[in-house]
């Protein structure tokens, strides 16, 4: 098989990857920095979905970092391989890591959370990446100081709100962007004109301060999210940086 990258941080740090091969992006090791830079904070003992997982490169690097455990979520029968092949090599395998061979939109319908992070990461230009956020938006899979991270393709931009899902931050990664959503207020139904110029603004949801307030690792300004081209959270390799 390719390779995918390494594991960049943690008990597996240094350990090579393999992904499916032909028809993949891998989850290459700047967009994982761009992702983990943030994220590193909320991972000890972290319940990790990722969705689209494709070589599993982005669920293992956060099980390497102290997540708790991590369910891998990936119809592909050869990136399902390449997953558990990667699980081994890293000395991960075990009854934290758990591998659903499922289609993501199923998956939701019937798993119950709450997950802390989720990472989300279809073949760029696919439209199930605005069903997946709105099902995570309305559903009981996050709690109050859960994240998103969804990758997708520059040129698909999405929402700032997906159900109670609030975009907080962004940013271009060659290629792909990354934007990290939190829940927050619901959104406000249209007030009356006499009242509407004494509103406030909607208060954040509380633990999302941390990454709102924190310095975005690397270049340009964008966020977290996975997955482009292919069937895993991972197309052509897009990172041109």
């Amino acid at each position: 098989m390719p390779e995918a990258g390494r594991v960049i941080a943690g008990s597996a740090r240094g350990r090579r990857l393999v992904h499916p091969g032909e028809g993949t992006r891998p989850f290459g090791d700047r967009v994982k920095q761009a992702i983990f830079g943030s994220l590193d904070p909320l991972l000890p003992g972290a319940r990790i979905l990722d969705l689209f997982a494709g070589s599993g490169a982005g669920g293992i690097e956060a099980l390497s970092r102290g997540a708790a455990s991590c369910d891998f979520v990936e119809r592909d029968a050869d990136a399902v391989l390449a997953i558990e092949e990667n699980l081994r090599r890293t000395g991960l395998a075990g009854p934290a890591a758990r591998l659903h061979r499922r289609d993501v939109r199923s998956f939701l319908d019937g798993e119950r959370g709450p997950y802390d992070v989720v990472l989300v990461d279809p073949p760029y230009g696919d439209a199930v990446m605005l069903g997946v956020l709105e099902q995570l938006g309305r559903g009981r899979l996050l709690g109050p100081r859960s994240v998103v991270v969804a990758r997708h393709f520059w040129r698909d931009a999405l929402p700032e709100r997906a159900g109670r899902l609030v975009r907080i931050r962004e940013r271009r990664v060659g290629e792909g962007v990354v934007s990290i959503y939190a829940p927050g207020e619901p959104e406000p139904a249209p007030l009356p004109e006499a009242r509407a110029s004494g509103e406030t603004e909607a208060r954040p949801e509380p633990g999302v301060d941390r990454l709102r307030d924190a310095p975005a690792p690397g270049a340009r300004g964008v966020a977290v999210a996975k997955r482009g081209g292919a069937t895993e959270g991972n197309g052509p390799d897009g990172e041109a940086e």
